[in-house]
């Protein structure tokens, strides 16, 4: 089957994690529990950002949308990884790996629009606070979420095209625990160069370009902060911004691991390592961020608790 021609391949064998098979059951409960975790975690949010009438507000209708982009993103790797470790069966159809491709891609990019567009959201509420609901009206909040959402499958919807043209002649191994892009573009046979390119100038569009965004924002957000002149003033900015911030750092510095630092042809290992840290840990860890360091999610949370209590 390794050696079929891509109009016969059925499948891709996944080698999954470097993971001695001693191992395996130990690493298994680790990655359920924090897959359980950032499901029900992101779910979470979710609920206390419903429930909460305060919180209905535009930083907080874009972190609901990223919450259940972080179900999604981590869904769509983290159960086949699960499966295969609990089977031992490596395998995945070749429909499926396109499909993998496709939403990895899809969910990966509509973070980086839906992270710039809290940047946004804050800067206009710190550095342009009695303009906030005039500029971030619901209207607006929905055209970036929307547009978000095009620019995303669209993207995504490129790359799967460009990959789909691929012959697969050769070894159908991914050494990976699953279907990544780099990898796949490593195992074809036939000229990725048009697809290379295609992934540095969507790269700039959905990586570069959202990130630098967020850091002209953020410098904004600075240079008003120091002329704040009461300390409780800087306070607040800041307490507004944290969550926001590590969850930036925090996501483009693992993306930035994963596709512009790589390893070399000949050691994988790190690569899919730094992928585990985007596409699990990441997820996992937003919703304590933004629980544990955002004073508004944290007086929702002991309303709700409180409410429960007395009825």
């Amino acid at each position: 089957m390794g050696r079929e021609n891509q109009s016969h391949l059925s499948e891709f064998l996944l080698l999954g994690l470097p993971i001695q098979p001693e191992q395996q059951g130990v690493f298994f409960a680790l990655f359920l529990g924090m897959y359980l975790t950032t499901v029900l975690g992101n779910l979470f949010i979710l609920l206390v950002i419903r429930l909460d009438p305060r919180l209905h507000t535009p930083m907080f209708f874009f972190l609901s949308h990223l919450a259940f982009t972080d179900i999604t993103f981590s869904s769509v790797t983290t159960p086949k990884m699960l499966m295969n470790m609990q089977t031992q069966s490596q395998s995945i159809s070749y429909a499926g790996c396109i499909s993998q491709v496709y939403f990895f891609l899809m969910l990966g990019c509509l973070d980086s629009f839906l992270l710039t567009s809290m940047a946004y959201d804050r800067y206009v509420a710190i550095c342009h606070p009695l303009r906030y609901i005039t500029v971030m009206s619901q209207s607006l909040c929905l055209l970036l979420v929307i547009v978000s959402w095009i620019l995303s499958s669209g993207s995504a919807i490129l790359h799967t095209l460009l990959l789909a043209r691929l012959s697969f002649c050769g070894d159908n191994l991914l050494p990976h625990f699953f279907c990544d892009l780099a990898t796949l573009l490593k195992l074809s046979t036939s000229d990725t160069t048009v697809n290379e390119l295609f992934i540095l100038t969507v790269g700039v569009v959905v990586i570069t370009l959202p990130f630098a965004c967020i850091l002209v924002s953020y410098g904004c957000i600075g240079a008003t902060i120091l002329r704040v002149p009461s300390t409780k003033g800087l306070y607040k900015a800041l307490s507004t911004c944290g969550s926001h911030l590590s969850v930036v750092a925090l996501y483009y510095g693992t993306i930035s691991g994963l596709y512009f630092f790589p390893s070399s042809n000949y050691s994988n290992n790190n690569d899919v390592i730094v992928a585990v840290l985007y596409t699990l840990i990441t997820p996992m860890l937003n919703p304590f961020i933004y629980s544990l360091r955002n004073k508004d999610m944290k007086g929702a949370l002991g309303n709700i608790l409180s409410r429960g209590t007395f009825s």
